[in-house]
């Protein structure tokens, strides 16, 4: 009788605690990394109908270096004129970018500082991970800084499979709510540990009841490669086919700029952005911008040569000087730069 009366008070008192045990686990985790997640926060310039206009961008990261390397998705800051970093105490501090690539949506920026209250994250092997595994989200959802969510991983997905425009990131997808804002923040795992940054959310209505992507920490530490900056600071559009014709591009293909970050190597140079809008074919394009038609000799025909573009300058010393081969107003030019 006694193993039965023992028996049936596991069987309900058991599953009431379960919830309070789960919850206390979550919330040690959350103070336990907390400390390591920061506010993104960007200043840029866009180019729309009425001309360029200035917007604000905010996103989240994590301090994954004592020498005060974040990372980040590089939607948050790529080709920004500005970037600070908030850490856990409200203090703010001035970042920029050192690596990012876009076609795997990860950024490794560099703070001034590293103030008293950040910690560094420890990150872990995304490799481990396995599909049904408990994770944690934190960042800055909608601006409201240091909001966790809790989910699982829902799937894996290898590189070009999900985003044809980041065909060499690995994604997590998870049922951790994310929203806007939370963009580049870390994923962690029931050990503290980084396992993957934050990309995007697919939704109907743009809400968080859609499905979260999340690069996995691997891809993004195997493709952050220092000083791979230079395509980082600028937008634009691969001008191919007939787009190539009618901007009488003497080439197959070409890189239009749609804006520069100001203070960049790009921006030193004197590479110019578009200044208004058209429609062409049904799409949108600035114009009034330089368009690339070689860096350092390689010509800008295929995202395969930009990627050699990126390697050339990431790969010479600071100050190598080098050459960017435009098409302005009707006449080929050269600018001028040096790496950083």
């Amino acid at each position: 009788m006694e193993k039965l009366l023992a028996a049936i008070l596991a069987a309900v008192v058991l599953p009431a605690l379960a919830p309070a045990a789960e919850a206390r686990i979550l919330g040690d985790l959350f103070r336990k990394v907390n400390p390591s997640v920061v506010v993104v926060r960007a200043k840029g310039r866009d180019v729309s109908a009425g001309g360029v206009t200035r917007f604000n961008e905010t996103g989240s990261g994590v301090l994954v270096s004592g020498s005060g390397r974040v990372m980040t998705a590089s939607h948050v800051v790529n080709a920004m004129d500005e970037i600070t970093v908030e850490g856990v105490a409200g203090e703010v501090v001035r970042a920029r970018i050192i690596s990012s690539d876009a076609a795997a949506d990860v950024s490794l920026l560099q703070l001034e500082r590293v103030t008293a209250a950040m910690r560094v994250a420890k990150v872990g092997d995304s490799n481990t991970v396995r599909v049904g595994q408990q994770v944690m989200v934190v960042g800055a959802p909608y601006g409201l800084a240091h909001s966790m969510s809790a989910g699982w991983i829902s799937a894996r997905w290898p590189p070009n499979t999900i985003f044809r425009d980041m065909p060499l990131a690995e994604f997590f997808q998870t049922t951790a709510t994310i929203n806007t804002g939370n963009s580049g923040g870390p994923m962690f795992n029931m050990a503290g540990e980084v396992i993957g940054i934050v990309s995007q959310n697919i939704s109907k209505s743009g809400g968080s009841e859609g499905l979260g992507f999340v690069v996995t920490i691997n891809t993004a530490q195997k493709l952050l490669t220092e000083r791979k900056v230079f395509w980082s600071t600028l937008q634009g559009t691969m001008l191919t086919g007939d787009l190539a014709a009618i901007f009488n591009v003497p080439a197959p293909a070409a890189f239009l700029v749609k804006t520069v970050a100001q203070d960049s190597m790009a921006w030193n140079m004197g590479l110019l952005g578009g200044e208004r809008i058209v429609t062409i074919g049904g799409k949108e394009i600035a114009v009034g911008g330089d368009i690339i038609l070689s860096v350092d000799g390689i010509p800008v025909v295929s995202e395969d040569n930009i990627e050699k573009i990126r390697n050339r300058l990431a790969g010479a010393p600071p100050s190598t000087p080098f050459k960017v081969n435009v098409l302005r107003a009707g006449k080929v030019i050269d600018l001028t730069g040096t790496t950083q």
